[in-house]
């Protein structure tokens, strides 16, 4: 019971206890995980059943036992904890955005599936690592590419593109993550001379636009640029003109030439 207590007990001499039961001491090397420092340990542990008669530190010798225990131990203390970039970030929200429309065709590479299955996609990338810290980036990166089907990158990039080239030229990242589908903040001088609201992937899903003023601060947020254009834009133009005077705010911005600088100043 958790409050057992011993209150009287007697010293049994280390050379009794093996006289009475050395054929029952047993001595292993136990390799553990240890959360707080992120990395595997190694004991040599002498027990008698389940009591520990003594516990020695010893060097962790790589190998598959110790890169389970690290592979194990990480899904313990939670995926989050990896190296992910914000380019793996974007890659598990770009599948999610294609699985939720095909999910027979892409795999869940979320947080919770990934641990569910990570001796399949982690454990081969661990080969001689026995802490968290020898985990690069990039071998994140070669095992989520694994995980995606044939073609799956080229796939990838066409259906669930990583940028948005404005009519400027200028590329601005997606963001998958958000609640309104694939989202891309933009200052709303750079899509000037737009007619057609623009798509991606094969089912060409529009793409939601945060607009935003020159001092990039969020002023609409639409899914139909042309409406937009014809529509709010009045009162946008209205209310901003007078305090951003140095940028284009034409009145028909559908056919206005895009830019991403200021009128340049008067001689």
């Amino acid at each position: 019971a958790a409050a057992a207590r011993i209150s009287l007990a007697a010293e049994l001499p280390a050379p009794e206890l093996e006289a009475i039961a050395g054929d029952r001491i047993q001595t292993n090397d136990v390799l553990a995980f240890d959360a707080q420092a992120t990395q595997v340990r190694s004991r040599r542990v002498k027990s008698l059943g389940a009591i520990v008669l003594s516990a020695e530190p010893r060097k962790v010798t790589p190998g598959y036992d110790a890169e389970k225990a690290l592979c194990d131990g990480i899904v313990e203390l939670g995926l989050s904890r990896l190296p992910w970039s914000k380019t793996h970030a974007q890659l598990r929200d770009r599948a999610a955005f294609l699985r939720a429309k095909d999910p027979d065709a892409w795999p869940d590479l979320s947080l919770e599936a990934l641990a569910a299955c990570a001796d399949d996609w982690l454990l081969p990338f661990l080969a001689g690592k026995t802490t968290l810290a020898h985990i690069a980036p990039d071998e994140l990166g070669f095992a989520l590419d694994r995980l995606l089907p044939g073609n799956g990158r080229d796939r990838l990039d066409t259906e669930a593109p990583t940028h948005f080239v404005a009519p400027t030229g200028n590329r601005f990242a997606i963001d998958y993550a958000g609640p309104g589908g694939p989202q891309v903040s933009v200052r709303a001088q750079e899509l000037f001379g737009l007619d057609e609201h623009p798509t991606i992937g094969r089912k060409r899903t529009p793409l939601t636009f945060e607009l935003l003023s020159p001092a990039h601060r969020p002023i609409q947020v639409t899914r139909d640029l042309p409406g937009f254009w014809r529509g709010s834009w009045r009162d946008v133009r209205a209310d901003l003109r007078g305090r951003y005077p140095k940028h284009e705010w034409p009145e028909d911005p559908a056919s206005a030439k895009p830019t991403a600088r200021a009128k340049p100043r008067a001689r």
